[in-house]
C-alpha cells in the first residue's frame, strides 16, 4: 500500500502551499523596494463589463480583463509583480463569486508554471527515464492538476498578508525571486525559480524557509514507487490529498 500524498513541509508551521498561493495572492506591499505604484485598485475599478455567471467559464475575451498588463515580459521583476497585482484584484474583487474566481485565477497562474519541467524534476533523472511517453504523459497531466488544485482550494486562505520583494538574482540555470511573507505571527522567506521556458519566464521550482517544494514531494514519490510502482503513484495521484 503507498504512501498517502501530504501537502506539509517539515521546516515551516504554515501550509507550503499557503505559501505558493502568496506568490497568487499577496500583490499589496509588493513594490515595497522598486519604486512602482501598486495598481491592483485602480485596475479593478477599470474593469466595468459584467461578470459572466459564477458558475460558468469565462471567455477568453472576459477573463483577459483580470490578467496582468506587463510591459516589458522579459522583466522578470515586473513579470512577478504584475501577476501579483492581477490576482489580488481578483481575489479582492466584490462583484466574482468564490467558484468563478478559482477559474480567472487559474487562467492567470497556470501559463506562468512549467509544469512539464516540473513533473521531469520531481521524479528526478532516476525515476522519470523509467516511464514510458505514455506514462510520462499521465504522470505530467495528474501532477499538474494536483499542483493546481493544491493552491486553488487555499485561496480562501489569503488575509491580507503583505510581502517584500527582491529583485531578481541570476543563477546557472535561470533566476531566482526572494521574497518575505509578513503576517501578524511570522515571517516566512520564499524563493522563487524561473528559468525562460518558450521565450518567457516561468516557475519550476519554489523554496520555503529552505525546502523545495519539489524535493518535498520527491521524497512521497520516491517512497510510493519503491514500495508500489508506478500504476500506485498514479493511484494515489488520484486520490484527494491529506493535509
Amino acid at each position: 500500500m503507498g504512501v498517502p500524498l501530504k501537502q506539509k513541509s517539515v521546516a515551516c508551521t504554515r501550509n507550503i502551499w499557503f505559501v505558493l498561493l502568496v506568490l497568487l495572492a499577496a500583490g499589496q506591499g509588493v513594490y515595497a523596494d522598486q519604486g512602482h505604484p501598486n495598481d491592483a485598485n485602480s485596475r479593478s475599478e477599470s474593469k466595468s463589463s459584467s461578470p459572466s455567471p459564477a458558475t460558468s467559464e469565462p471567455n477568453e475575451l472576459w477573463w483577459k480583463k483580470w490578467d496582468a498588463v506587463v510591459k516589458n515580459p522579459d522583466d522578470p521583476n515586473e513579470l512577478v509583480a504584475a501577476k501579483l497585482n492581477a490576482v489580488i484584484t481578483v481575489l479582492q474583487s466584490k462583484e466574482l463569486q468564490q467558484q468563478l474566481k478559482e477559474k480567472i485565477i487559474d487562467k492567470i497562474i497556470s501559463p506562468f508554471f512549467d509544469f512539464e519541467l516540473m513533473s521531469k524534476l520531481v521524479l528526478g533523472r532516476t525515476n522519470w527515464p523509467r516511464l514510458t511517453p505514455t506514462e510520462q504523459k499521465e504522470f505530467t497531466e495528474l501532477f499538474t492538476e494536483r499542483l493546481k488544485n493544491s493552491y486553488l482550494e487555499k485561496i480562501t486562505l489569503y488575509k491580507d498578508e503583505k510581502v517584500h520583494l527582491a529583485p531578481a538574482v541570476p543563477q546557472k540555470t535561470g533566476i531566482y525571486i526572494s521574497m518575505d511573507v509578513l503576517s501578524d505571527s511570522e515571517k516566512v522567506a520564499v524563493i522563487y525559480k524561473l528559468r525562460k521556458a518558450e521565450n518567457r519566464w516561468k516557475i519550476y521550482d519554489v523554496e520555503v524557509q529552505g525546502v523545495s517544494i519539489l524535493l518535498t514531494y520527491r521524497s512521497q514519490f520516491d517512497d510510493i514507487l519503491r514500495r508500489g510502482g508506478v500504476k500506485n503513484l498514479f493511484t494515489q495521484l488520484e486520490k484527494p490529498a491529506t493535509k
